[in-house]
């Protein structure tokens, strides 16, 4: 098999998430300096993800009608496109714009997971699908001390020039390298479904409509914590753009290696079940500590915060998608699996939006409100362990 096409697609979506990273540690401050209020700074935050959300099903649609090639290209072009308006964006309305265009061009992970499926034989699918889950850790770690890095030293322009710049050579390579995948368009059926739609199918679906809300709880909560702890760090401990990328940085790396070398190791120990109360714990805690550490103690507590939330992340995320496996039918283990990264998508619109409202009421707020919704979640946990 050419591995070429493979790598092609892994440095899209390294860049995709590249440049999401980039702009985590900064898009806060930014918005804050533009005059933003809380609610408005987390209306920004969550307009990236609400476009993904609504994106993502029409650029699946077109990719199955047009081939993936074409499409894969156009969305790489968009994406480009919104960072270079991210690079002039002095004003509210155009950093809305740019995170909107960002966003709708960014939803293309379901094209390349498409592109994967059509070169790639059945039982080595796994395998190739973990070049999207390497290249999000890998943007996760780079992105937000470079977006920091950059924005505290040169501007908030090189933060946008810079990923347009990645995502033009993105472009080239992609041209070059990549041939059309899909042997056989289809052209039957709507050209854009409802993403809604999804929802309304999965609530009456029992055991998996449980780990469903879970895992929409779960992600709520962390996403709630991903914009206010930006302005948190910055206003009550002292860190510029640069230190609070570094200190995203350290979570990514914590949660690479829990992720990658201890998630297996526990889930053979513990169990799923119990992994899954583990995880509910961990991020409760973790979430909860992290505005009342004392300034003086940022280093270790603040650190020792961020561990437990990558221990909490690295236990949930991966036990959610084992248990959804096991208890959906084997004819519909991929339906049931996006099911539950539509779910995912929402939680990452609503976490932002309520998290900059709390924080514009009070700053340990978020924290508190994500806290509530974990111990939500351990009691869904609990209840639905009780039923297996």
């Amino acid at each position: 098999m050419n591995r070429r096409p493979l790598l092609v697609l892994f440095v899209t979506i390294f860049i995709d998430l590249l440049g999401f990273g980039l702009i985590i540690p900064i898009l806060p401050i930014y918005a804050n300096e533009l005059g933003a209020s809380g609610t408005v700074i987390g209306l920004v935050a969550a307009s990236y993800s609400l476009m993904q959300f609504l994106i993502a099903p029409l650029w699946g649609n077109l990719s199955d009608r047009f081939g993936r090639k074409p499409i894969l290209l156009s969305s790489i072009a968009i994406t480009g496109l919104g960072y270079l308006v991210f690079s002039q964006a002095h004003s509210l309305a155009m950093l809305f714009a740019a995170r909107l265009i960002a966003g709708a061009g960014s939803a293309n992970i379901s094209t390349a997971q498409a592109y994967i499926s059509d070169i790639t034989p059945p039982d080595r699918r796994a395998k190739s699908f973990g070049i999207i889950g390497a290249a999000f850790g890998l943007g996760f770690i780079f992105g937000p001390p470079v977006g920091g890095y950059l924005k505290t030293h040169y501007g908030i322009a090189s933060v946008g020039f810079t990923a347009a710049a990645l995502s033009t050579i993105n472009l080239f390579l992609a041209w070059y390298i990549l041939e059309e995948s899909l042997r056989e368009k289809n052209a039957e059926g709507p050209l854009f479904k409802n993403p809604v739609a999804g929802f309304r199918e999965a609530l009456n679906r029992g055991d998996i409509t449980s780990l469903l809300i879970i895992n929409l709880v779960f992600i709520t909560a962390f996403s709630l914590m991903t914009v206010s702890v930006t302005l948190l760090w910055e206003e009550h401990y002292g860190l510029n753009e640069a230190q609070v990328g570094y200190t995203f940085a350290f979570l990514g790396v914590v949660a690479a290696i829990v992720q990658g070398g201890l998630v297996g190791w526990a889930s053979r120990t513990f169990g799923d079940k119990r992994l899954l109360v583990m995880g509910c714990i961990f991020m409760f805690f973790g979430l909860v500590s992290l505005p009342f550490v004392p300034v003086s103690l940022f280093i270790p507590l603040e650190l020792l915060a961020l561990v437990l939330i990558s221990l909490g992340n690295g236990a949930l995320t991966p036990t959610i998608s084992s248990l959804l496996s096991r208890v959906a039918d084997p004819k519909e283990q991929g339906a049931v699996l996006g099911y539950s990264q539509s779910f995912g998508s929402l939680g990452r619109v609503i976490g932002p939006f309520l998290g900059g409202w709390l924080y514009g009421i009070e700053y340990q707020l978020p924290n508190i409100g994500s806290g509530v919704l974990m111990a939500l979640c351990l009691a869904l946990a609990l209840r639905l362990i009780r039923r297996l």
